[in-house]
């Protein structure tokens, strides 16, 4: 009896084995084939926040707009404020996760180096908060994406799925909500407000600065005002 029970046991096991193989194909297929379909100019993703926010009946405040239809120097300002080099990469800034990487083995803290197709996939396909594994699964997910989408493409899914603040969600309705006005008619000192409340937009308000994010806008909007080439990958 025992050498049967031991086959029966080995048998549930590697049937678990496939069971869980096949899950992990499967998961993995989901951002792979749903990236392809983004490609399409008419299809509008939805983040998993903004799902969540649906699930539990939170609702939230979301208007796709083309980038075509965003004052280019709100682009422009996301760009100098989050991935200055989002135009020349291939979705992973190596050199700054290299230092990321270098500070943490030396256990010194360690600052973001999450590139905006990194965000765009964390916010598509994975969810929030500080998680190694999370970071680990960006990775290939940002490579990838940046390959399948063109640059000018994965801005406009970010600017539409980026959170600005509680239930407010893509850059129109962000505009509309704390300045007034389409995202159209953003001025640089407007974009460079919005731009850098994106870090942390549950605290941050852009109608409402405190000093400290004055500060950073004037930074961003100088920066912004010389990007040049820089940005010329969503122009």
């Amino acid at each position: 009896m025992a050498p049967r029970r031991k086959a029966r046991s080995l048998g549930d096991m590697r049937v678990w084995v496939r069971r869980a193989v096949l899950a992990a194909i499967t998961l993995a297929l989901i951002p792979a084939v749903l990236t392809f379909l983004y490609m399409l100019p008419f299809v509008h993703p939805v983040s998993t926040l903004m799902l969540k926010d649906l699930a539990t009946f939170s609702g939230y405040d979301r208007r796709w707009v083309s980038i075509d239809d965003v004052a280019p120097v709100l682009a422009h300002s996301v760009i100098m404020s989050e991935d200055g080099q989002f135009c020349s990469h291939r979705g992973i800034d190596w050199g700054e996760l290299r230092l990321v990487i270098d500070d943490a083995l030396a256990g010194e803290a360690t600052r973001g180096a999450s590139t905006i197709p990194m965000q765009t996939v964390k916010n598509l396909y994975l969810w929030q908060g500080r998680s190694m594994i999370r970071k680990g699964l960006e990775v290939p997910l940002a490579v990838y994406f940046d390959a399948v989408l063109s640059k000018k493409r994965i801005m406009e899914i970010y600017l539409n799925i980026a959170e600005w603040g509680p239930g407010i969600y893509g850059i129109e309705a962000a505009a509309q909500h704390h300045f007034g006005i389409p995202a159209k008619q953003l001025t640089a000192r407007q974009a460079a407000l919005l731009a850098v409340t994106l870090p942390n937009p549950i605290d941050r308000n852009p109608a409402k600065a405190g000093a400290g994010l004055k500060r950073l806008a004037n930074l961003v909007q100088r920066r912004a005002s010389r990007s040049g080439a820089y940005v010329g990958c969503v122009d």
